[in-house]
């Protein structure tokens, strides 16, 4: 079956204005929607990364490798935690998400679908 990776964006600090107890009864409403999909058998993975936005690196001039903050450094978006989910295709994705966390709170939902490299 393919496999999506769900790239969860958000902006840093946008769950700042949250208070401790909010914050609680949002990540059990992500722990929840993720046992969903493990118990239909959906879920292959799934992490909450840092809100630092981590880096980005490439080659630079001169053959150096450069490393800069963020892949999305102009609008200092991030990619807040992503899941890789088992689902028939695009759509069935969308379905999928419906009610996932991520769209109750207004953070965007990136789909990509897992590419095998020759692996089927």
């Amino acid at each position: 079956m393919p496999q999506f990776l769900l790239l969860l964006h958000e902006k840093p600090g946008s769950f700042r204005h949250y208070s401790p107890e909010e914050m609680q009864k949002i990540v059990e409403e992500y722990a929840a929607w993720a046992a969903k999909m493990a118990a239909a058998g959906r879920l292959v993975s799934g992490k909450k990364l840092k809100d630092d936005g981590g880096k980005s690196i490439a080659k630079g001039g001169g053959g150096r490798v450069s490393l800069t903050d963020g892949p999305f450094s102009e609008t200092k978006e991030v990619v807040g935690g992503f899941f890789m989910i088992e689902a028939d295709d695009y759509a069935h994705v969308a379905k999928l998400c419906e009610d996932n966390p991520a769209v109750k709170y207004g953070t965007r939902i990136e789909a990509r679908e897992i590419d095998p490299l020759g692996e089927e």
